[in-house]
């Protein structure tokens, strides 16, 4: 660890565990100290010095950010509607899922705070959505959302436009929908169900101002309103148990997202060597669509994402077999290796030629049945870009 060749990849909930089981506290408990205080290190902290008590006098305090509500994933609305119910049925709420920037707003009289899902605060670059929570007839309230950005015709912009906006103070107009209250005018509504949170949330928001949502025990209506969603330019949607109260982190699958997944068959350009836990193998990957004018290949990106040990012992042993130079970190190999790759979006670049780069790029498999004549086109990877 000193060296920095080691990552030891502790999450937050281990790190909870191991402080429950060190201070003889309830996980229970110092779960909920964590998302109220915003904090795993403070929860840890007053679970070692206080105990019980400590925790039990942390609350919901408007004003300062709380740990957000995360969503588990399946393939499939019909998947989702199962793991949100726990396999008995029942209405559901199908959320629209935003391709944004997660957004929790703090209100009290007419002291506004805007956090993102790391709790970075970022309200003085989104004066628009200060205004607009100002305008709701409401005195003190904390609601859950999402901040992104439309065009002319209202559809969603690209994620890259919506990021750009939040990190400055100036840029395309920045528009918020609600999904959630936790909040509102002296009543905490964490502990309340979901139905219960909604309805507060549709009282308080008019409707241009929330997520699109229906309510629904009909899974073809479901699967219906995700066919719009994704039509409307959005990531998918969130299907949400309507008995749940507000809990941090992705514990159970009270919330599932359901979201496309695209895949291409791209070329291998170069590798890099493994460092930490990988010290010694060919890890990290450079990614290239083929170029049909040149008959060249353009780089995308490159990653290190959904390789197992297996795998890694593979590529290791065939990419040396390419190799065509070696610079002591980068080992650049001859294209001929396909590798189909899954991907969340595509965005614009100025650091790749090719003008775009994929976002969240993982390794599903190596194809040995595909020649690299036979990869994508930089063409059909620019089809995915968002106008």
């Amino acid at each position: 660890m000193v060296t920095g060749n080691l990552r030891q990849g502790a999450l937050d909930a281990m790190v909870l565990d191991a402080a429950a089981k060190a201070a003889g506290v309830p996980l229970a408990e110092i779960r909920r100290a964590a998302m109220l205080s915003g904090s795993v290190a403070t929860a840890a902290r007053l679970a070692l010095t206080g105990g019980r008590d400590a925790l039990s006098a942390v609350g919901l305090q408007v004003g300062r950010p709380v740990l957000p509500m995360l969503a588990a994933s399946e393939k499939t609305v019909e998947a989702a509607v199962a793991k949100a119910t726990g396999g008995s049925g029942g209405a559901v709420a199908v959320d629209a899922k935003l391709d944004g920037i997660r957004l929790q707003v703090h209100r009290d009289e007419d002291v506004v705070r805007l956090a993102t899902r790391t709790l970075q605060d970022v309200t003085a670059r989104l004066p628009e959505v200060v205004e607009a929570v100002l305008a709701l007839p409401v005195t003190r309230c904390v609601l859950d959302g999402e901040a992104i950005a439309l065009d002319p015709d209202g559809r969603a912009m690209a994620f890259q436009e919506t990021a750009a906006r939040t990190a400055a103070d100036a840029g395309t107009e920045i528009t918020t929908f609600f999904f959630d209250a936790l909040h509102v005018d002296g009543r905490d509504l964490l502990d309340e169900p979901a139905h219960v949170r909604f309805a507060e949330l549709e009282r308080i928001v008019p409707e241009p101002l929330r997520v699109a949502r229906i309510v629904t025990d009909d899974a073809a209506v479901a699967e219906d309103f995700a066919r719009d969603m994704l039509a409307a330019g959005h990531e998918g949607v969130v299907v949400k148990n309507l008995e749940s109260p507000y809990a941090a982190g992705r514990r159970g699958s009270a919330w599932v997202k359901v979201k496309p997944v695209h895949t291409l068959d791209l070329v291998v350009l170069a590798v890099e060597r493994g460092s930490g836990r990988r010290k010694g193998t060919l890890s990290n990957i450079h990614l290239g669509a083929r170029d049909p004018d040149t008959g060249g290949f353009v780089l995308l990106g490159k990653t290190f994402k959904g390789m197992t040990d297996a795998m890694l012992a593979w590529q290791t042993r065939r990419f040396t077999e390419l190799s065509t130079g070696d610079d002591g970190w980068t080992v650049s190999v001859r294209p001929e290796q396909v590798v189909e790759i899954a991907f969340d979006g595509v965005q614009r670049s100025r650091r790749y030629p090719g003008g775009v780069a994929l976002r969240f790029a993982r390794v599903l498999r190596y194809r040995d049945d595909k020649r690299a004549d036979e990869a994508d086109t930089i063409d059909a990877v620019r089809a995915f870009l968002r106008t």
